[in-house]
């Protein structure tokens, strides 16, 4: 149905906080078969830490 259902907050705050906290997460069977066969996940996860110092220091 595309009416919204009782959990659809729950699954949306969810999906927000896999975004801002950048980990991978499957909607569906074929998403979750592909990460779970990803080479990816036999190395080292490297973070990127992004460089904020330009804009902590800017003038405003």
């Amino acid at each position: 149905p595309m009416q919204a259902q009782p959990h659809d907050v729950d699954v949306k705050a969810l999906l927000r906080i896999a975004v801002v906290y950048n980990v991978p997460m499957a909607c569906n069977r074929s998403t979750a078969d592909f990460l779970i066969s990803s080479p990816l996940l036999n190395q080292p996860y490297q973070p990127i830490i992004k460089d904020y110092s330009g804009y902590i220091s800017r003038s405003l």
